[in-house]
């Protein structure tokens, strides 16, 4: 069987599997004990971070990703909620 996938189809599997290898990489630095080991996967994480941001772009782009903007309030709220969940 010869399938063939759009564009679209294959940068949304590129951030799918982003978001997989980010959440494994933060997974893996919160449990790193050794400090020069864990500053890598941080090191890493951020590049993927990266990437994955790249290709988020490129979807938003080409119109395949639409986020809704947020009014001031929710930018306010969700301000005040992460605040208050740190530390």
């Amino acid at each position: 069987m010869n399938t063939t996938y759009s564009d679209k189809e294959k940068i949304a599997d590129a951030l799918m599997t982003q978001k997989f290898v980010t959440g494994n990489y933060n997974s893996f630095a919160n449990e790193c004990a050794h400090p020069e080991v864990k500053r890598l996967a941080l090191e890493l994480l951020s590049d993927e971070h990266a990437i994955q941001h790249e290709i988020f772009t490129e979807m938003q782009n080409h119109g395949w990703y639409e986020v809704k903007a947020a009014t001031e309030a929710a930018i306010q709220q969700a301000k005040t909620q992460l605040e208050n969940s740190c530390c």
